[in-house]
């Protein structure tokens, strides 16, 4: 049985998103294992091969349900769907490009919201041969010991961030995808990811599932929840962290801005 044909025959939506991100996530592990692309090239070829994978699979195994990807230009339509799967087939392009360093934090999202909100999401890191999913929530581990460590963009920290950790005396770890970066939290290699000054909902929609089922605060920096299909796709900021450092976190971003 092909992925196709296992995946018309979930009717689990939350079995089906694992399915589909860790599908994804293995015919991204084979292009950049044989390729001899690297950086962008490597990273277009991807995008565009797992977009295209689970754009298949989804039209194929939920025809009626609205899709947000970010490889596509968004569809009006699914503003009237209460269904809508939002897609990120290859989060962290760049760090997938750098297949000579073996950086492993690239992910991808495959997420169903229900009424906007995050309801059967994963996220793969097909470089690490793991995919988090919200039909089997991870166990969240103990908190890290020492400072507090928040997780930021690798790229483009945001000035919020050091401005939080300077008031906190934590500690800034950059890393590449957004997903890499939640699910570092997940699994207790960091307390907190925090996010301002552009993402779009493809970024954080999957992770945000994820996080919360594993019992994980996840809102936005003013601490609003995290509500997708949106008309504007953009959604620009973003807390995922413990929930005992939850209130702390929110009331100094707060008083940071």
């Amino acid at each position: 049985m092909n992925v196709l044909e296992e995946a018309l025959a979930l009717q689990d939506d939350h079995r089906l998103a694992a399915r589909i991100a860790t599908a994804a996530g293995d015919a991204l592990n084979a292009i950049r294992a044989s390729a001899v692309l690297a950086g962008k090239p490597l990273g277009a070829v991807g995008d565009a091969t797992a977009n295209e994978l689970i754009a298949r699979i989804i039209g194929h195994a939920r025809p009626d349900d609205g899709f947000l990807s970010e490889e596509f230009a968004p569809d009006p339509k699914r503003l009237s769907c209460d269904r809508v799967w939002i897609i990120d087939p290859l989060d962290g392009t760049r760090e997938y490009g750098e297949r000579i360093e073996g950086r492993s934090d690239w992910a991808v999202h495959v997420a169903l919201t229900v009424g906007g909100m995050p309801d059967a999401c994963a996220v793969a890191l097909p470089a690490l041969g793991m995919t988090f999913a919200t039909g089997s929530p991870a166990t969240l581990p103990a908190a890290p010991q020492g400072r507090l460590k928040i997780l930021v963009s690798r790229t483009r920290a945001p000035e919020l961030a050091r401005k939080v950790a300077e008031r906190l005396d934590a500690e800034l770890v950059p890393m590449g995808s957004a997903g890499a970066k939640a699910m570092a939290v997940v699994r207790g290699e960091a307390h907190a990811y925090l996010h301002a000054g552009g993402q779009y909902e493809w970024d954080s929609c999957a992770p945000v599932g994820v996080a919360l089922a594993a019992g994980l605060h996840a809102s936005r920096i003013d601490g609003s929840p995290c509500v997708y299909n949106g008309a504007d796709a953009a959604m620009p900021d973003l807390l995922i962290c413990r929930r005992e450092i939850a209130e702390s976190m929110l009331g100094v971003i707060a008083a940071s801005q």
